[in-house]
């Protein structure tokens, strides 16, 4: 059994060296029909969950959820791929295989400063990835105890990890659904703190050495949406005017506000032990169905970059590529914003964006009636690309995205409903899925007259990001032929204060 195991993990290690050599050679590959070109994609193959994102000497890491056999979930590894500028990025060898533990599922990364867990060597400080491991064998057998909790490090910026000889170091006392650890430092008290999923709660751990590890609290019961399982959760602090505020994200799959998938948050206080709130209603992170699994990168300090999965449970599966399959959303920056008497966690892409802008085109006091061709101002469109536009009296209106097969995706804003929506039941490809033909919505929360939207699009996405990130929304799409024009439309006269057309250029 040992040698089959050995024999299949040398295959897939050379199979992986090999793909990472083309991939320097094969970037036209990176054109194929519907391979985001702003966004991160494995080269081939299957993709989900962010994970392990850690920020080590001017080097982003991004590992993620990876099948290396097929373009379709399977046996999860730990993926890997790093970047300068959270931009543009380069897909490294797999990471973490699996192993007699079982499969590599979701978790995160640190940075071990102060080599709490003895695995650094003069003087070196280790990273150390925190994850879950998914015993099928022990799943198939009838067991409940088939998700544990394992650590592995390594002493060379993430090149080379070293799983543990004491795994799992948090064993699973009988819960189906007990995966997706997500650690920090809390300086206060000098240890690590583990937020868990377990079922529809967060457990909380505490660990003064990231091996030993004891149950301090839970959170979640009657608290948010609990439509589904909570998975990937994430816990940090944002600065509020001075004030150290908490923030628990907790992603949810089914029960998203667009059906499937979602991303919610809660924002209180933690002590150490306990996370408490006073929030009633549910927020949401972003009210689009296609992004989930989004947590953010550690080790950056007071900045908080955000990444999810950009895809959803409902279809994953079936979108219409082959090669590759799914991808991950912008970065995103995340802060606090206050809204009259209430608080949100808005986000925004992250400044580096603009690395890759291109060819801006400025109009001022556009006046649109009934329809606007984009093209009258901007010249000939091309995607991806960015749009932002500002008001300073709100109307109904549209963003059309269309080709010459007379597909289209639709963008807009409506008054009655004080809401705003993405239409792609016209889109192009739907059918491979019964409910990916929708029209989806998201509320305005913003008060007040005036208005500002961003769209960062992409050849088969669109993110919203509305009112300084107040209402976000992620959606793909597949169109048979690519988008060639962009119309501003409305049912009454508006005057957009200023619209702003970027293109942007390809990271591969």
């Amino acid at each position: 059994m040992k040698i089959k195991f050995f024999i299949a993990m040398t295959f897939i290690f050379f199979t992986q060296l090999v793909s990472v050599n083309f991939w320097g050679q094969a970037l036209s590959q990176m054109k194929e029909q519907y391979r985001p070109q702003i966004h991160f994609s494995p080269m081939q193959h299957w993709i989900n969950d962010p994970n392990g994102m850690v920020y080590y000497n001017g080097i982003y890491h991004l590992f993620f959820q990876y099948n290396p056999y097929s373009s379709v979930w399977g046996p999860m590894h730990w993926g890997q791929a790093t970047s300068k500028d959270l931009i543009h990025w380069k897909q490294q060898p797999i990471a973490i295989y699996p192993d007699s533990l079982g499969t590599i599922f979701s978790g995160s990364a640190v940075v071990d400063k102060n080599n709490t867990a003895g695995f650094g060597k003069k003087g070196q400080q280790p990273l150390v990835a925190i994850f879950t491991q998914h015993d099928t064998v022990g799943e198939k057998a009838g067991r409940n105890n088939f998700q544990n909790q394992s650590i592995a490090y390594s002493l060379n910026e993430g090149k080379i990890w070293t799983k543990f000889s004491g795994n799992p170091v948090i064993k699973n006392s009988g819960l189906r659904d007990f995966r997706d650890p997500k650690v920090i430092w809390y300086q206060p008290q000098k240890k690590w703190i583990m937020a868990l999923s377990a079922k529809d709660n967060i457990t909380f751990y505490s660990s003064p050495d990231l091996k030993n590890w004891t149950r301090e609290s839970d959170f979640g019961q009657g608290r948010g949406a609990h439509g589904g399982g909570w998975e990937c959760p994430d816990l940090f602090m944002l600065d509020d005017n001075n004030t150290q505020r908490w923030v628990l994200v907790v992603n949810l799959n089914p029960g998203g506000p667009n059906g499937g998938s979602g991303t919610q948050y809660f924002i209180g206080n933690f002590d150490g032990k306990t996370f408490t709130s006073s929030q009633k209603e549910t927020k949401w992170l972003d009210y689009g169905p296609d992004n989930y699994a989004g947590v953010t990168w550690s080790n950056t300090g007071k900045r908080k970059i955000f990444l999810g999965w950009m895809s959803n449970w409902i279809y994953a599966n079936q979108v219409p590529t082959t090669i590759w399959r799914n991808a991950m959303t912008i970065p995103r920056a995340l802060k606090l914003k206050h809204n009259g008497d209430d608080i949100f966690l808005v986000s925004q892409p992250v400044a580096e964006l603009s690395l890759i802008r291109s060819n801006t085109v400025v109009a001022n006091s556009v006046i649109i009636s009934k329809k606007m061709d984009l093209t009258k101002k901007t010249g000939v469109v091309k995607f991806p690309c960015s749009i932002n536009l500002s008001m300073d009296q709100i109307k109904n209106f549209s963003i059309k995205l269309l080709n010459n097969a007379g597909e289209e995706l639709v963008i807009g804003y409506e008054k009655k409903g004080n809401q705003f929506f993405i239409d792609r039941t016209k889109s192009g490809k739907t059918d491979f899925e019964k409910g990916f033909s929708a029209r989806h919505f998201a509320p305005r929360f913003a008060l007040g007259s005036k208005m500002n939207i961003s769209l960062v699009i992409d050849v088969s996405s669109v993110e919203l990001f509305a009112d300084d990130g107040l209402t976000v929304m992620t959606e793909i799409f597949f169109p048979n032929k690519p988008y060639n024009k962009i119309y501003l439309l409305s049912d009454e006269n508006i005057v957009i204060k200023k619209l702003e057309y970027t293109s942007l250029k390809s990271i591969w």
